[in-house]
């Protein structure tokens, strides 16, 4: 962490565990720390709520900012959540795609709502407890992967620009979960025991559930690579792409192996195999130094949260996309997905599968 004491900085708590010991590390570290909740959309109807911003979430962040002696705020973005990820990510599924909500909610919450009320309460900095660490120079800020590997968070953040990277400080990126859970315990923080959690933060029970009260659907038949109709679905927005359960077929195991929209056909397999390929083309494209580097290029490449990361070659395609090229065939490869790439820990960018 950069040698910036007393400056002020606006740190997100959510009342979890290492939000609480990152503002604790800022707060030893002698910034001027403010912290600050967001309460998030909360879905009408369901009784039980948010796990990122239940009452007893606020409770417990506002009871860690008291032991700190550090000032604290709610900011209530309920209507801007809705708007921006939420709509966001029943209309990528109504589209047939598989979205990542938290990549979006990096980049236009957290690291823009936020930058708003840092700037309104004249911070220097915005802090998060995510498990990841940025280099700063005069030159181009870098962001790298997380000393836990296990944890490291970079993969949701390949949306960030320079001008924001100049302005966030990552606390964690030097510590392993044990080690925050050890700091939790020796500053008696009262959030030491709570569970992790791996779910979207806006779903309460499946996403399924969650898609069928948003969404309409149509029925249609499921078919597989012969071409044989082997049953009917209920929506395609309901399924994704190397999903095996909840399918609905006897026989199997049966795998979803691709959507037809036009024909609102879901598109089955009983061999694993099929599900795994070499390429895939990617859009949207963001390069957090801000210029995209010579290519072709290697790089280690993830496609998800929890895979690889794995050697690839990117080439140019079509306008603000690339081609892909694994050096080992990926399953499931995913539309909608975030697709990222690294050198060695450095974060170079990412895209969406397209």
């Amino acid at each position: 962490m950069d040698n910036i004491q007393k400056k002020k900085i606006i740190i997100a708590m959510s009342g979890g565990i290492d939000s609480s010991v990152a503002a604790v590390i800022l707060k030893k570290a002698g910034f001027e720390v403010t912290g600050v909740f967001m309460k998030f959309w909360r879905e009408p109807g369901i009784q039980k709520w948010n796990k990122c911003c239940s009452p007893e979430s606020e409770k417990r962040a506002r009871r860690v900012a008291m032991l700190l002696g550090i000032p604290f705020y709610v900011l209530n973005l309920e209507e801007e959540f809705k708007k921006i990820i939420v709509d966001y990510f029943l209309k990528e599924h109504k589209k047939g795609f598989t979205p990542n909500p938290c990549v979006v909610c990096n980049k236009e919450i957290k690291f823009s709502l936020l930058f708003k009320k840092a700037q309104k309460l004249e911070a220097d900095y915005i802090a998060t407890g995510h498990y990841a660490k940025i280099i700063k120079s005069n030159a181009d800020s870098k962001l790298l992967q997380g000393k836990d590997k296990e944890k490291d968070q970079s993969y949701f953040l390949w949306q960030l620009n320079q001008k924001q990277l100049r302005k966030i400080l990552f606390p964690l990126g030097d510590f392993t979960k044990k080690e925050v859970r050890n700091l939790a315990k020796r500053y008696k923080l009262p959030v030491s025991d709570i569970p992790e959690s791996q779910e979207i933060c806006f779903i309460q029970n499946t996403v399924g559930n969650f898609l069928k009260r948003h969404l309409k659907q149509k029925s249609g038949e499921i078919v597989d690579t012969k071409g044989k109709s082997v049953g009917r679905h209920q929506g395609l927005a309901f399924f994704t792409i190397g999903q095996r359960k909840g399918i609905g077929l006897a026989g199997g195991p049966y795998f979803v192996l691709g959507k037809d929209l036009k024909r609102n056909i879901l598109l089955v397999t009983r061999k694993k195999r099929d599900l795994y390929k070499k390429e895939l083309v990617a859009k949207n494209i963001n390069w957090i130094s801000g210029r995209r580097p010579n290519l072709p290029l290697r790089v280690r490449t993830k496609i998800r949260y929890r895979s690889g990361p794995d050697l690839a070659t990117i080439k140019p395609f079509c306008k603000r996309t690339l081609r892909v090229i694994f050096d080992k065939s990926q399953k499931a490869i995913t539309q909608g997905q975030s697709v990222v790439f690294y050198r060695k820990k450095e974060l170079l960018g990412g895209g969406i599968i397209g």
